[in-house]
Parts: structure tokens; sequence; C-alpha cells
């Protein structure tokens, strides 16, 4: 399934959009295998904060990763249930945690920006760019950026 089809307007890229923070963040839709609400999520011992644990998703392990913590943001305080958004780097699975899934929108490969100079380091070393909406800006995650995740162990390697 190809995320790119072309119309009179030119390429056109399809995204699944989240709020993560009160921030709106795009993902491509050919990076996301399904959106669930996690549930019994394990957490592993000596894991980093970013590691929200381990579920089981019919049958499969998968590698909970608070997107929260990745971006550096506060824990929620609204007492809202996160959802998850299922992705797979290299034949293992992930869940992002995040606030709320929007929708999917369809736009304009042309449009997406590179990221602005005074976009927050957190987000800009995440972000593979940006599209400016009707006003708001919604960051393009790049989920292998994401998903780089590093132990202390291998940053001091």
């Amino acid at each position: 399934m190809s995320t790119k089809t072309q119309s009179a307007e030119g390429a056109m890229v399809e995204y699944v959009t989240a709020m993560i923070g009160g921030q709106l963040f795009g993902l491509p839709i050919s990076r996301v295998q399904d959106v669930f609400m996690p549930e019994r999520v394990t957490r592993v011992p000596l894991s980093s904060r970013e590691i929200a644990g381990v579920l089981n998703l019919r049958g499969r392990i998968v590698t909970v990763v608070d997107m929260r913590a990745r971006l550096g943001l506060p824990k929620a305080e609204d007492g809202k249930v996160p959802m998850a958004v299922g992705v797979d780097l290299r034949g293992e699975s992930y869940g992002l945690l995040i606030d709320q899934i929007g929708e999917v929108l369809r736009l304009p490969e042309a449009g997406m920006e590179e990221n602005p100079v005074n976009l927050d380091p957190r987000m800009a070393k995440l972000a593979g760019g940006v599209h400016r909406l009707d006003g708001q800006l919604m960051v393009v995650l790049d989920v292998d950026r994401v998903l780089e995740l590093k132990t202390e162990v291998q940053m001091a390697a």
C-alpha cells in the first residue's frame, strides 16, 4: 500500500494525526499498522523512562513507547486513558502512546517544509518536517528516529 498518490495538485501523502501534549503530530500512514487502546502494560525493570513497558497485542509482544517521555513532556494530568499507534521497525512491533488519535489527512507532498528554526529541539530531533495547516503546525514524526531508543549503557559506549 502506497501513501503517495498522484492528483492534479501533484503527489499526495496521507498522515494519521495524533495529539501529544497539545501539539498536532502526523505519522505517515504507510508506517502505521493499527491504533489501539493499550491494556495491561507490563513495566520492564531497568528500562529507560521512555519505555512504558510491553503488552500482548493479538499474540505479539509489543514494546510500548511513552511519546510524552520521548518528547520530554510531563505526564498527562487529565486522567484520560492514552491511545497507542502500532508501528513496526525491522520486524519488531512498537506501540507509541499518544494522548488522542485524530483523523487521516491527505496533504500535498510539496507542502511539507523543513523544521522551523524555532521548533522545540526535543520535537525537531524526532521530526522529518512540518506541514502548515489552518491555524496550526503539524509536526511529521520520523518513525525511525522516534524508535532510536538508546539506553544509558549504549550512550556511554
